[in-house]
């Protein structure tokens, strides 16, 4: 072997390397058979028509169509292409197809269809009676709404640590209702005047604490109270409203349910209120309105953290409840849901 020939076959062999994975070795194979037929492979073109083409093989009965600028339009306003049908060539979804979809007419309400364009029903005696109560709470008191927002990190954490062993123990799940109800009690206490009503030119002062819960019926919002709720342990409140509440929504509640209450908790959250200006039960001096739990920015220690946020709303009678009282009072309730330990120890 001459010089030349062992250079080249170094040469060829550095090449070899070269381009070869790392961690596999090049293996000589000596016995090739000879091909008998050559495979012609098809071009990769990466457009969204070779795309279009790999998914109609795969469904051919639902993917349709589509051209790319249709696409863009269908991917941005969540347009289900299935239900479009295409005017292009061999059916292809065009751009003026989806767009012909917005100068389209929709049809009657099926309401309206069936029932005319107007209905009128005649007003239940609960819905009256209603209607009466919340037009005399305007007409007679002077009200006013004061707001403040509430840090629900603590008591989600302590209600998700003991909703468990709640529930075994006391056969009744532990919410937030019950918290809120504590800490109005504490807050009445300090400030009496907020448990009070104006009857005649006297203010009477309730020296007990009867909470009434608002409750969204079928028929209609319906207000039970809870009777010396200053005596109820956790357990006993949550048991009662879950009580009062399937009453109230199997139409079983008696008028002994709805009277005697002395502060009034409702709770527009649970639709997914974010704020609100409750309106008075009367006789009632005031009531506290809860709204949705929304993680948002707050600055704490100068850094700005996420928490679970509730906006508290207070609406009272101006007559009696000056602005001093009602806005401590709220911060009362405030302070002792941010920090439940309070409510156990009753401070």
């Amino acid at each position: 072997m001459t010089v030349s020939s062992n250079l080249a076959a170094s040469t060829l062999e550095a090449e070899e390397k070269k381009y070869s994975p790392p961690s596999k070795k090049l293996e000589v194979v000596k016995d090739i058979e000879p091909v008998k037929k050559e495979r012609k492979e098809e071009p990769l073109v990466l457009t969204d028509a070779q795309e279009e083409k790999k998914k109609t093989k795969a469904s051919p009965s639902i993917v349709k169509s589509v051209s790319p600028s249709a696409r863009k339009i269908a991917s941005e306003s969540k347009i289900d292409l299935s239900k479009v049908k295409g005017s292009g060539k061999n059916g292809i979804i065009l751009k003026e197809d989806l767009l012909s979809l917005m100068g389209s007419i929709p049809q009657p309400s099926e309401r309206k269809t069936t029932h005319g364009p107007e209905e009128r029903i005649k007003m239940t005696r609960l819905r009256i009676t209603i209607a009466k109560r919340l037009k005399e709470a305007q007409d007679n008191a002077a009200m006013l709404t004061t707001f403040n927002e509430v840090d629900m990190s603590q008591v989600i954490s302590m209600k998700n640590e003991n909703k468990e062993e709640f529930q075994n123990k006391y056969s009744v799940k532990l919410g937030f209702m019950s918290f809120f109800v504590k800490a109005c009690v504490v807050g009445l206490k300090n400030y009496p005047v907020i448990n009070a009503e104006i009857q005649g030119d006297e203010i009477v002062y309730k020296n007990y604490y009867n909470i009434s819960i608002a409750v969204g019926t079928e028929r209609g919002l319906v207000v039970p109270v809870l009777r010396n709720t200053d005596e109820m342990s956790f357990a006993d409140i949550e048991k009662n409203i879950t009580l009062l509440g399937q009453k109230a929504r199997d139409g079983k509640i008696v008028i002994d349910d709805l009277q005697g209450g002395t502060f009034t908790i409702t709770n527009g959250g649970i639709y997914g209120s974010m704020l609100s200006t409750p309106i008075l039960n009367p006789p009632q001096s005031a009531v506290l309105g809860m709204h949705n739990i929304i993680e948002r920015p707050v600055v704490i220690n100068k850094s700005i953290i996420i928490r679970p946020i509730m906006y508290l709303a207070l609406s009272y009678d101006h007559r009696i409840v000056d602005g001093k009282e009602a806005v401590s009072f709220l911060k009362i309730v405030k302070e002792c849901l941010e920090d439940p330990r309070r409510l156990f120890l009753d401070l």
